[in-house]
């Protein structure tokens, strides 16, 4: 089993949101989340499901990878 630890994840969703000019209430509206757990993903304290991960980049026309950073910690 994987240690949380050894993978780094970042979201990029402040930068998407930030082009369209969009709040984050607004984003969370559109994905039927709490403003609270967009403010948490976009401080990486989140990890989001693959559903929201996916409502999030349909939102902006992206893919997930797009949307997320995902990398393995080197030790």
């Amino acid at each position: 089993m994987a240690s949380k630890d050894r993978y780094r994840f970042e979201s990029k969703i402040h930068v998407y949101r930030a082009t369209k000019r969009m709040t984050q209430q607004e984003l969370a509206d559109l994905v039927g989340v709490s403003r609270q757990t967009i403010m948490q993903l976009e401080r990486n304290r989140y990890n989001p499901s693959m559903l929201l991960a996916y409502s999030i980049a349909k939102v902006f026309d992206v893919t997930i990878e797009d949307l997320f950073d995902f990398s393995e910690v080197e030790k």
